[in-house]
């Protein structure tokens, strides 16, 4: 069977392709179905149950399709199939880092890599992976900052407990 079928409270039903047939497809696919799914289709769906359901099954992709398919090719001995995927990871990295997260700890091992093509492409996404986390711990500061500004304002905290929060936030953003 080619396709999974969750069956709605209402009657309606909700097809996805069987992981089975997942085996066939490009290693990062996997992981960008799952994500997509989660992203833009789960919260479309009304039935609670529907959605656990499907969010079970994503798990089961992700741990029996997606990451062993995906370690069996990053520690594999084909150079230019390792390459290969990690150019495409490394260009879903740039465009949804949280996608390719997964891979994150194999990334450690593909950096000792003889091949300096390997080397750079890892470093990269290993990169990307950096840049996110910066991004969101300077949308928690900046957060932070607005909070302190507003009490400032409002007179609650003095000038003192405001620079210090500042000069906090102004460290982080350099």
């Amino acid at each position: 069977m080619d396709i999974r079928v969750f069956h709605k409270k209402e009657g309606g039903i909700v097809q996805l392709i069987d992981k089975e047939k997942m085996q066939e497809w490009p290693v990062e696919l996997p992981l960008i179905f799952i994500e997509y799914i989660r992203e833009k289709q789960l919260q479309k769906y009304e039935d609670t149950n529907v959605r656990k359901e499907i969010s079970n099954y994503l798990d089961e992709i992700l741990k029996d399709v997606a990451i062993p398919r995906l370690i069996s090719v990053l520690e594999g001995n084909d150079t230019n199939e390792i390459i290969s995927s990690l150019q495409r990871i490394e260009e879903l990295s740039k465009k949804n880092v949280e996608m390719t997260r997964p891979i994150s700890s194999y990334l450690k091992n593909l950096l000792k890599n003889n091949d300096k093509r390997i080397v750079k492409l890892a470093q990269n996404i290993s990169n990307n992976f950096d840049k996110a986390d910066r991004k969101k711990e300077l949308a928690k500061k900046r957060k932070i900052m607005r909070e302190k500004e507003n009490l400032f304002l409002e007179g609650k905290i003095s000038g003192e407990e405001y620079a210090k929060a500042r000069k906090e936030y102004l460290t982080l953003k350099e």
